[in-house]
């Protein structure tokens, strides 16, 4: 059966392509355009829809109260309609806290030709968006992010060695899954290194909001920058993340090399320059995300001596990059989302024992 999609964008150009490029596929339909969000509303009651695609800003009911109220009541797959702004990223990364799944980003300019060029990336999106794990969603800006903190608590104030590292791969869903990892993790903890498939100026956005609950730093990476204990480096969109060493010290670098699996930045590349330049001394944690990426790199990580970690299936939007890592043979410990920190903190807690105490 065909994929039913309906589109809600207050533009009517928007709207006409959307439905060109939708009834071009065969696996999918328009079933339904709406301009806002009451008609909307009204459409999903009567067509119920196998995907949303959702416009950011939107008269009388912006897309963040409508995309809130939908998640409550009545869940299903949402596939944000974004700007390439710095307030439609901040306004976009929202939403994938209120349980959008994914996201694509309008071109600034000549948004008809720019739209149809964007036609295979908005399908593969929507099929996407489609297969996701969808839930009832009931965050709150207020409520408390560390379900875990009194399995961390122990675990703080451990001192670790300025040579230990994680490194973090994920996709669709990672900057969910990212943001549950990095507020539980203490302020001391070794530095981490993350490659999340995002657009460039989404993740420098991504860093701010993330800085603002953390207790650890969090920042967009520069290139050449120390990696220091206590702080999180993000890839920047459109560029790869590395890491290399000066002497004793670890330092970031960024490329602009082709894409690899797709994807730049790519989790391969930043998972095997961990292996090449901190081996056994860091820890892999591949996430929720679809495709491959990944899954090479962390077998080149445990090659190298490290000990990697990989979402379950349960708690993973998708579950495609910690199911093709766990297939290569490149995965120690599969583990649901909320466990992940300490699982991880602990096992490097274990690496600072003295020799005589394993």
């Amino acid at each position: 059966m065909k994929l039913k999609v309906l589109v809600v964008d207050d533009s009517a150009l928007i709207r006409s392509i959307m439905k060109e490029i939708i009834n071009r596929q065969p696996d999918m339909e328009l079933v339904g355009a709406a301009p806002d969000a009451y008609v909307a509303r009204e459409l999903i009651k009567q067509l119920n829809p196998d995907v949303v695609t959702l416009d950011v800003e939107m008269p009388k009911m912006d897309g963040l109260d409508f995309l809130e109220k939908l998640m409550r009541l009545r869940p299903l797959p949402v596939l944000m309609v974004s700007s390439l702004t710095e307030s439609g990223s901040e306004t976009t990364l929202r939403a994938l806290e209120l349980g959008a799944v994914d996201f694509v980003t309008k071109p600034k300019l000549g948004i008809q030709s720019g739209m149809m060029e964007y036609c295979d990336l908005i399908a593969d999106k929507i099929r996407l968006v489609a297969s996701a794990k969808i839930k009832r969603h009931t965050f709150s800006e207020t409520a408390p992010l560390n379900k875990l903190v009194d399995s961390i608590t122990p675990l703080r104030g451990k001192s670790f060695s300025m040579e230990r590292l994680i490194g973090i791969g994920a996709s669709t869903g990672g900057t969910e899954a990212i943001r549950s990892f990095l507020t539980q993790m203490p302020s001391d903890c070794p530095a981490i290194l993350i490659a999340q498939h995002m657009p460039e100026g989404f993740t420098r956005s991504f860093a701010r909001r993330l800085m603002a609950l953390c207790e650890i730093s969090v920042k967009e990476a520069e290139d050449e920058e120390p990696v220091l204990p206590g702080t999180a480096y993000i890839a920047p969109g459109n560029r790869h993340l590395l890491l290399r060493r000066n002497g004793e010290c670890y330092m970031t670098k960024l490329d602009s090399g082709p894409p690899v699996n797709r994807h730049r930045p790519s989790v391969d590349l930043l998972f095997s320059s961990i292996a090449a330049n901190a081996g056994d001394n860091a820890v892999g944690v591949i996430m929720t995300g679809m495709g491959k990426d990944g899954a090479s790199g962390l077998l080149d990580m445990k090659k190298a001596g490290s000990v990697n970690f990989a979402q379950d299936e349960a708690s993973c939007a998708v579950y495609g990059m910690p199911k093709e890592a766990v297939a290569v043979g490149a995965v120690h410990v599969v583990a649901p989302l909320d466990d992940l920190p300490f699982r991880v903190l602990n096992h490097l807690s274990f690496m600072e024992k003295p020799d005589n105490c394993h």
